[in-house]
């Protein structure tokens, strides 16, 4: 007997657990992210390379009972097209129960109240599995602001489950819903007559409902239709996306300039305070060369990447991304790819790594395999600390066109290049090298939303803590070990020779120069010394590591140079051509562990990322030498 109590006993101790369900843009992350205040966990499905993201409930109330929740991907049918809405199907099917630790105790599907007749369908999909199901409202507060209502009191009976009301980024209804999942064991199931076979029967209850619930449609956004009459215009739409860029780089460029400022002036400071505190000698070296200086050359650069992640998100938050991939779709039909793949792609702007993993959204596989060729072409946050170093030690900010200066104009540029390689890139694979029957790409326009300040806030610091995350652990890594390679091996001196002088003498014949003279063959005629070389390939651990590289390698034997700036020591030591050479090779040279893991993760295959390696290698190489040859 007490055998055969057992497994009920450890079923009762474990968390309920329930699963959200709904369509892109229906509020289903915002809801996640309210409903576990950012507790989540990623993780991947066992056997396939979708993350997954879970948390615990947040418990407000004693009536409330913790839960977990799984935020599974977007979907608008449980006919699977790609591999992230596959493994949705999955999960609702009860197929990996055992890697979840055990089945669904409910489902709550996610609909826009706004749209609802778009959910609905999908909705009585999920019904016909036979699991406890509870349909949550978001933007109840949109619906009423455009004049719709619904008596959510008759959606239930038309249904025959239980709907609950939310506004996700204001907090309302979430109590109701918390005590919802408290009750689970009382949820009412749907009639049998609920359950449709076919797409014709789904959306034909979908009318049947809304006709009984609806009391008034909502009517269109008039700010959206007057927004979009410009912003999706066939002339004026691609024209105010290249405005937008243009005056966002130079934003990303002079607006952080400030804080930059101010950060590099602290991270000098602690440096000389450390200095002036510990004893002369190898000690005082790695703390101050190494860890101080190395790691927080990189730092500096962190105002711009802040930035840049805040108009992505903003962009993201607001409805507009999604028109961009509109305006932006028949230019990528013309070079063979859709609208899906430009999301995928503008998340490389970020990191190739989540842009790579965003392309499981992509139902053709070759679609997918040409996406993922490509992103590391898209000019990736990493980038961005070599392209401001060099762009402010060999450019001047002079004024171009009112607030525009040469030096935003070149951050464009070099943006312009990738974007263009990249579609150039994938024009030539789509035409030839990657065959594949491809489908139909359809995107869904969200009404213009002003954001959540907060939720912004929240996703850029989940940022920010992974760039620290890099800077304390792969960067701080690489620039400790760079000052091992430049310091060692020791040599005796006369007495009386200047420390200066016996630090330049170990540098030049550290390991790492001879590492890096022996590169030189290969990079000579880009004009790269040893020291570049150097930085090239302690670079390959993270790009931004080039520039803790410069900082060490331009460092030593700076000791009456007083607090000069690297800006001004890099200008010095390389002249422009090579500086513009540089600048072109890192546009297109896969110089990333991580970017060339994932790639292998996602295709099962080294082929794809060796050819990828070796030829933006070989781009890089020949845009460099073109560079340097026309600059010098």
């Amino acid at each position: 007997m007490v055998a055969s109590s057992a497994p009920p006993l450890e079923r009762a101790s474990k968390l309920a657990r329930f699963a959200l369900v709904g369509s892109p843009n229906s509020g289903k992350t915002t809801l996640f992210n309210a409903l576990t205040g950012l507790r989540a966990k990623t993780g991947n499905y066992a056997g396939v390379t979708v993350e997954r993201h879970s948390g615990s409930l947040r418990v407000d109330d004693a009536r409330q009972k913790p839960a977990e929740i799984i935020d599974l991907p977007g979907t608008y049918s449980l006919d699977a097209l790609s591999e992230d809405e596959a493994v949705t199907v999955r999960v609702l099917r009860g197929e990996l129960d055992d890697e979840l630790g055990g089945g669904l105790d409910g489902v709550l599907v996610v609909a826009d109240a706004t749209t609802l007749e778009r959910s609905l369908p999908l909705l009585a999909e999920v019904l016909a599995l036979g699991r406890p199901t509870l349909l949550v409202l978001t933007m109840i507060d949109e619906l009423r602001a455009r004049g719709g209502t619904i008596d959510i009191f008759e959606l239930r009976r038309a249904i025959g489950i239980p709907v609950v009301g939310i506004v996700g980024t204001k907090g309302v209804g979430l109590d109701d819903l918390k005590l919802q999942l408290a009750e689970v064991q009382t949820w009412s199931r749907a009639p049998t007559t609920t359950v449709h076979s076919t797409t014709t029967e789904r959306f034909a209850w979908a009318d049947d409902v809304l006709g009984r619930a609806a009391r008034l449609a909502p009517g269109a956004s008039q700010l959206t239709q007057r927004i979009d009459s410009v912003l999706l215009h066939r002339v004026f739409g691609p024209l105010f996306f290249f405005a937008f860029v243009l005056v966002f780089f130079q934003a990303v460029f002079s607006g952080a300039d400030p804080l930059m400022d101010l950060l590099d002036s602290g991270i000098g400071s602690v440096a000389d305070a450390l200095a002036n505190v510990l004893p002369p000698g190898l000690l005082s070296s790695l703390l101050c060369d190494g860890v101080v200086r190395g790691v927080g050359s990189v730092l500096v650069f962190l105002p711009q990447i802040v930035l840049l992640f805040a108009v992505i998100l903003f962009l993201e938050a607001s409805g507009y991304m999604a028109r961009a991939a509109f305006v932006v779709d028949r230019l990528m039909g013309f070079v063979g790819l859709e609208g899906r793949c430009f999301i995928a792609l503008l998340s490389s702007y970020a990191c190739a790594v989540p842009g790579i993993l965003a392309t499981r959204s992509i139902p053709s596989p070759r679609h997918r395999l040409i996406t993922i060729l490509v992103a590391p072409l898209t000019t990736c946050s990493a980038r961005l600390p070599v392209y401001a170093l060099l762009i402010a030690a060999f450019v001047e900010p002079t004024p171009v066109f009112g607030p525009l200066t040469a030096q935003g104009l070149t951050l464009l540029a070099l943006y312009l290049l990738g974007a263009f390689s990249t579609l150039a890139a994938a024009a030539l694979l789509g035409r030839g090298l990657v065959r594949g029957r491809s489908l139909p790409f359809y995107q869904e326009l969200p009404p213009y939303r002003w954001p959540s300040w907060r939720t912004i806030a929240q996703q850029i610091w989940q940022r920010v803590r992974i760039f620290l995350k890099r800077a304390g652990t792969v960067i701080l890594a690489a620039s400790i070990l760079l000052w091992l390679l430049l310091s060692f091996p020791r040599r005796d001196f006369p007495d009386g020779t200047p420390t200066a002088e016996q630090q330049q003498v170990i540098l030049e014949n550290s390991y790492a120069a001879q590492v890096g003279r022996a590169m030189e063959p290969v990079f000579a005629p880009l004009g790269f010394d040893w020291r570049i070389n150097v930085g090239l390939l302690g670079s390959f651990a993270a790009r931004e590591v080039m520039v803790s590289t410069l900082a060490q390698i331009y460092g030593h034997g700076d000791a009456d140079e007083g607090d000069e700036g690297l800006t001004s020591r890099v200008r010095e030591a390389m002249d422009a051509p090579t500086a513009f050479a540089l600048l072109v090779w890192f546009v297109y040279a896969l110089q990333c562990i991580s970017t060339i893991a994932v790639m292998r993760r996602e295709t099962a295959s080294w082929r794809w990322p060796i050819i990828a390696l070796v030829a933006m290698g070989v781009f890089g190489w020949c845009g460099g030498y073109l560079a340097y040859t026309l600059a010098s």
